[in-house]
């Protein structure tokens, strides 16, 4: 069997300078497939780009998370809104309001409805379903993630179950160690409802406990270890690490990360390793 890769980059259409990073990291390096916000500011450029690459494989990164506005009127999603008027910023803060009863199922439903119809009235053909920080694996996310990837005819979806123990040499505190294996127990759930229901979904997931710091060398390791069948690889490029820094408080590395995957070493690394890069489509 064959190694198949794809490299996925998320958040598609939040900033001028993560868009231009992903279409440069497709044209020039390892770059498969990325996924989209629709709801973020600079959506409609991302659009045309990935309109005037059609080899770029699209997907849809559903947001509930991080502090954007929904797709929806406010008045209309009232209950997954901060006092703000915006999505909570992070996935402990929606998950604190999902289970406490604060978030109205109907509205979530059909935010992520209206980001899903979005994307499609662009033109778009949509290869598969993600989210931002990954709330689709959570219970009483999923149903309705995979009931509209069905109704909407969306073939494949993100299954985030780095193996437990891969670390890839990324050195990571223990707190994140225990966060990403409570995501992968949870994202191993969603690819047996979703494997049931008929989707398609890559055996294999890395990039999480990198994610936002892959470097060359973080990215060479995970190439190393790639198993047999499809993977896929998180990853969020961007032109200018200090500039988007600047408007996003994560500490991510973008442009180490975009300077991974045109890494000329790695692309050699790639072709010995015989590894085939896919998109989402291909699956």
């Amino acid at each position: 069997m064959q190694k198949k890769l794809i490299v996925n980059a998320d958040d598609f259409g939040l900033h001028p300078l993560i868009n231009a990073g992903i279409v440069k990291g497709h044209k020039e390096g390892l770059i498969t497939s990325t996924s989209l916000m629709a709801s973020a500011p600079a959506f409609e450029e991302a659009v045309e780009l990935a309109k005037m690459d059609p080899t770029l494989g699209v997907g849809i990164h559903l947001t509930l998370v991080g502090g954007g506005e929904p797709a929806l009127p406010k008045e209309k999603v009232s209950s997954l809104l901060t006092a703000d008027g915006v999505f909570p910023l992070d996935y402990a803060a929606f998950a604190r309001r999902l289970y406490s009863g604060s978030i109205k199922k109907k509205e979530m439903e059909a935010e992520l409805r209206a980001q899903i119809e979005k994307v499609l009235a662009a033109g778009l053909s949509v290869t598969h379903i993600d989210s931002h920080q990954h709330l689709h694996v959570l219970p009483g996310v999923r149903v309705s993630v995979l009931r509209l990837a069905l109704e909407y005819k969306i073939k494949a979806l993100r299954v985030p179950a780095e193996p437990y123990f891969f670390t890839g040499g990324c050195k990571a505190g223990l707190g994140r160690m225990i966060g990403k294996w409570g995501l992968s127990f949870w994202a191993e759930r969603v690819r047996e409802a979703a494997l049931e229901a008929g989707l398609k979904c890559p055996a294999h997931f890395f990039g999480m406990l990198a994610g936002g710091q892959l470097n060359k060398n973080l990215a060479a390791n995970i190439l190393r270890a790639l198993p047999e069948g499809t993977s896929e690889v998180m990853t969020h490029p961007g032109l200018d690490s200090v500039a988007l820094g600047s408007v996003f408080p994560w500490h991510y590395h973008w442009r180490e990360e975009l300077t991974a995957w045109l890494d000329p070493e790695n692309k050699k690394l790639a072709e010995k390793e015989n590894i085939q890069t896919i998109s989402f489509g291909e699956l």
